[in-house]
């Protein structure tokens, strides 16, 4: 596990603030209800989260972009932001977000036991959504009835994605022919999802244009991960994002611009996200002691894309990473 929450101080006085208090406070109350200590001795186990993607919801390439990034990529694309959750001695499967690279994303899950449970038409033993954007979920139309046609899958999402996944189609078709069910998941709240795994749903704020957002904390045996790919701005989150990514292992965030000046023709405030080097600030100190910090979903002009580049060397050389399919995080 990362290091203890460092205490918060006000810049004024050096006292801890009562908002940061009481954040830390909520975190080790939610942990500890969950009966997860770091005392508790490690358990055995052979979970891994595996990345499937790291591109933002259009893609790299993205429709109607030319750049040479863009046109390198055509010969090598990089899938949109997504996550396996593996357990090979168990034969488990979980899927974070469904994307619509996903016929091609599936085959980097390792395994001949894989294999034979999509031939069987039951790849999942879950599926988790973050929101209703298109890089999140369209994904989820090739597992119907035109496609693989899945069993009975849960799906663990926020009340407002499942509602919205049962009122339009053509997922609704989905959830009316059983295949799509839907778990009560309280937010905020821990819910075991099996004998190894534990999941976190917490709201974010993020463009709600067909359903809330919400990201995950996962819990496997011995390690945690936090997923948030999709926020506005971490100071309008009601959960301090230092005080979480030091309460977990691995943090896997929002990295989709480095740069405001990325997206000519657009106005940036359109599409809200924090900017890498803004997140890297925040978090400098949660870096400097050890917590791995992962940047992900990633929009198709950030340079960091570019192994090679200035920036992505910046975010090396600050104690960061980005994100790389293939990656493995055990849990």
């Amino acid at each position: 596990m990362g290091s203890n929450v460092a205490t918060i101080t006000n810049e004024t006085d050096g006292a801890p603030t009562p908002d940061m208090t009481s954040r830390r406070h909520f975190i080790a109350t939610a942990l500890a209800a969950a009966g997860w200590h770091r005392s508790a001795p490690p358990r055995q186990a052979d979970m891994f989260a595996l990345v499937l993607g790291t591109a933002q919801d259009g893609g790299l390439p993205q429709a109607g972009c030319y750049s040479p990034r863009c046109d390198a990529a055509r010969e090598n694309p990089r899938y949109v932001a997504s996550l396996a959750l593996v357990e090979p001695s168990a034969e488990r499967f979980y899927l974070v977000d469904a994307t619509p690279d996903l016929t091609r994303q599936i085959d980097l899950i390792p395994g001949d036991a894989f294999r034979q449970r999509a031939q069987a038409r039951r790849p999942f033993d879950g599926i988790f959504l973050t929101h209703a954007h298109i890089g999140h979920y369209l994904g989820l139309a090739v597992l119907g009835r035109e496609g693989l046609g899945i069993s009975r899958t849960p799906v663990y999402c926020s009340p407002g994605m499942a509602d919205y996944l049962s009122n339009n189609g053509p997922w609704s078709l989905m959830v009316d022919e059983g295949r799509l069910v839907f778990p009560s998941v309280q937010l905020d709240e821990w819910h075991r999802v099996d004998d190894t795994l534990s999941v976190r749903l917490i709201p974010v704020p993020h463009r709600h244009e067909f359903s809330d957002t919400v990201g995950f904390v996962f819990r496997g045996a011995n390690r945690s991960l936090l997923y948030v790919p999709d926020i506005d701005r971490w100071e309008d989150w009601h959960v301090g994002i230092e005080d979480l990514v030091r309460e977990v292992d691995i943090a896997l965030i929002d990295g989709s611009f480095y740069s405001p000046s990325e997206v000519p023709g657009r106005d940036i405030e359109d599409i809200p996200h924090p900017l890498i080097p803004h997140s890297m600030n925040l978090l400098q100190s949660a870096a400097r002691d050890g917590n791995e910090v992962v940047f992900t979903h990633l929009n198709n002009t950030n340079p960091v894309h570019d192994e090679g580049s200035a920036e992505a060397r910046e975010v090396s050389r600050r104690g960061f990473t980005v994100a790389r399919a293939g990656m493995r995080f055990p849990l």
